[in-house]
This record gives structure tokens, sequence and C-alpha cells, in this order.
């Protein structure tokens, strides 16, 4: 069995607690796409912690953590990681990496910051990570799969590839070249380091399948910055989409069973792009210091993440391209201060309303479309039991679903692994 945690939105759902909780049951945990460039925040025993390379369910003993081909690498990013883990005293942690995963290469980082050095105010509000140009390259063929680092032919290709990055570096950026042979050197001791965990991973993953093991995929972001399905051109650089997870994990598209897409109880995102529900000034502050385990700023980039109302239309295309079986709601906790709550039920374009999420030309244009509900005006972190909640609660709750067309099975009303109440629908 294979089940697929997804994000419906902008990224910043909650996944990496949903995924953390629910890998208490699971054999495997594969990340299938992404890299460092955005963290999923977990709150457990042995602490808090924001991973950007390592999946969520690390922290059980019984579980192997899969790095899979789909993701964009940094080998020393992981490294760190994984030694950080062990400076807190997570036990036994089991990694694999794929031998077909892509390489985060150093100048990768550097043409990151360099393009949005060059765009100014056009630029597109990336983390530096270097995750676009690693994919990039990856398209052009002229990227570096895990596997390369143990060819006795690297060499021919790291000069290769320097002397085109070289030409790139000098007349566009006007900055230092690389020299092939240090980087070379550097991708020796990388090779070293990671050597006790890559293995073929679509190979494992499916002897996995057959043995019947319970098996999750973690994505990273969500819907809205999905490279095609996204608001183009301010997305991330590879799929954040269910539908990848098989791509991504080198497993046949019908083993994945399940698809749970996170959807958060309000509106964030970080980064540029079109963000109809966002709302400013003090009433974002209030939102954003409210929101998430200790406010609404981004676990990667520690900025302040836009915020805004539930933007009904935007969540249910999210879950639509997920091909979502199921929903969880997060962090309805943070809005226990509202006496009411809006919720952007549509858009209005050139004078049309509709409710259907158009393309990015579309969506610069559009203007809320509000429903104004009741707020529950009380905090709700420690109920456990849905019929517990304030009426108004269930009401918002239920409203939601409604609008996303899929079942909302669990609700989470706290950072905390234990807080999540189980809820059953009849949608």
């Amino acid at each position: 069995m294979v089940k697929a945690v997804v994000g419906a939105n902008w990224g910043d759902e909650g996944k990496g607690k949903i995924t953390d909780m629910l890998a208490e049951n699971a054999d495997i945990i594969v990340r299938f796409q992404g890299g460092s460039n955005a963290g999923h925040t977990i709150i457990n025993e042995y602490g808090r912690f924001a991973l950007h390379l390592l999946p969520s369910g690390v922290f059980y003993k019984h579980t192997t953590s899969v790095i899979g081909n789909g993701v964009a690498l940094n080998i020393p990013y992981l490294l760190k990681e994984i030694e950080y883990l062990k400076e807190k005293n997570v036990p036994d942690i089991n990694i694999l990496v794929s031998d077909r995963a892509q390489l985060v290469m150093p100048y990768h980082i550097d043409f990151d910051a360099y393009e949005e050095e060059r765009l100014g105010k056009n630029s597109f509000g990336s983390t530096k990570s270097g995750i676009a140009p690693c994919y990039s390259d990856k398209y052009a063929k002229i990227g570096f799969q895990v596997n390369e680092l143990f060819d006795e032919n690297l060499f021919e290709k790291v000069k290769r590839v320097v002397e085109y990055k070289n030409v790139i570096l000098e007349n566009l950026y006007h900055k230092e070249k690389i020299d092939a042979k240090e980087l070379y050197e550097l991708m020796l001791v990388w090779r070293d380091a990671i050597k006790p965990y890559v293995c073929d991973v679509s190979k494992f993953l499916n002897d996995a399948i057959k043995l019947g093991k319970k098996i999750l995929l973690e994505g990273q972001l969500g819907s809205l910055k999905d490279t095609d399905h996204g608001i183009y051109p301010m997305v991330t650089s590879s799929s954040t989409l269910a539908g990848y997870g098989a791509i991504g994990a080198g497993i046949p598209p019908y083993a994945i069973t399940d698809i749970i897409t996170v959807v958060k109880a309000y509106s964030s995102a970080v980064g540029a792009g079109a963000f109809v529900s966002e709302i400013f000034g003090e009433e974002a502050e209030e939102l954003r210091r409210r929101g998430g385990d200790k406010g609404e700023y981004g676990a990667t980039t520690g900025r302040p993440r836009r915020v805004g109302y539930f933007d009904a239309v935007a969540s249910r295309y999210g879950c639509r391209v997920q091909g979502s079986t199921e929903a969880v709601l997060t962090v309805i906790d943070a809005l226990g201060y509202l006496e009411e709550i809006p919720i952007c039920i549509g858009y209005e374009i050139d004078g049309e309303i509709t409710r259907d999420f158009p393309t990015t030309d579309k969506l610069e244009k559009a203007k809320p479309i509000w429903k104004v509900l009741k707020g529950w005006n009380r905090d709700i972190r420690g109920i456990k039991n849905y019929e517990e909640l304030p009426i108004e609660c269930r009401e918002y709750i239920e409203f939601i679903e409604n609008e996303l067309e899929v079942p909302v099975k669990m609700i989470s009303n706290g950072p905390k692994r234990e807080d999540i109440i189980y809820k059953n629908s009849n949608i």
C-alpha cells in the first residue's frame, strides 16, 4: 500500500506533521521531489525540527527514510541534517539515497543567487538553494546523477560542464570562474561520504510493494507551486503533485492508493506570485503571529509568510489536480481569536464571477468574493473529539469540506503529533 501526503496550496500547509503522524504505521517514507529549498517542521519527544531533505518519518526506529530519484540532492546539506539528528539523540536513522537522484552542485547555488540579483525587482523570490539551476541542468542533460560520482570518467564530464558554466559566469554574471579540478576533488569527498546510503531505490521500493510494506510518499510545497499546474512562472522547479510521486520514487502509478491532501484552515505563502485572498497590515500581522507553532515564518528562509483567509477556489483546484482521496485541515486553532471569519468563495475577473481557478494572467486581475462565517472565538487546543468542537468551528470545517468536494477526515488543532481530531465524513 502506498499513500501520498501532498499539499493543496502554496506549501506550508503542515504536511510534515501529518507525515510524521502517519509514519507511525508505515514502513518506508519517501521524498520524491524538491530539495532543501523548503522545510517541514516537526515537534516530537526529541525536540523541534525543521527538516529540509530527510522525510518527516525519520524519527521512528522501525522506518526507512528514502531520498528518491526525483529529488534535487544537496549532499553536504543531507549529511549535515543526518549529523544534526544524531546530535539530538534520534536513534536508528535508516536512510537510502537513490543512485539516480540529481546533485545540487555548488555552482547551482551560486547561479541561483546571481540570477535573483540580475533580475532585481523582477526576481522570483527564490530561496537561493540552487534548485532551479539543478533541475534546468537535469533536463538539459548536463547535470550529475549520484551514480556518476562512482564513474571513472567523472573528471572528463566535470571539465565539459565547467567549460560551459564558465562562459556564462564570465559573460553574463561577470563572476569568478569555476576550477574544474577543485570541483572534481570535492565530488570525490561527496562520493565517499554518501556511499553507505546509495542504492537502487526503485528496486527497493518495488520489492517492498510486493512484500506488502506500507509506504508513504512525502511531497514538498503544494499544488499552486507545481511547475505545470501552479501559478507559473512563480512556481518551484519540480512537480509537487502526487502523480509525480510514481516517477520521483520509481514505482508504478497504480501502486498509489491514497492521496492525502493537506489544506490549511487559512492561506499562507512564501515568495512572490498571485495571492487573491491575501490580507495586509495589522490584520495580517495578527494572523501571522498566531499561525503555525511559532508564527508564520518560512522554515528555510525565516521570511515572514504572506497570509490571507481561506481561499476555497484555490484549495478546491489544489485538491483536484492532486487527485485527492481525502483532505486534512490544519492549523485551525490559529483562528480561535476571530469573531467572524471570511472565506474566499469565488473570484471576480473583468466583471465576471468564477469558482474555477484560472491561469496566472487572469489570476493577477482576480478580486476575492467573500462569504463571512461566525467564528468560535475560543481556544480549541486539547480537544480530541470532533463533536466537542464548538458548533461554529464544525460549521466552518463542514463549509470548507463542501467547497473542497473532498472529504475532510482529519483536523489538526495544534503543532504536536497528538493534536489531531478524526472526523467521520458523509461527503
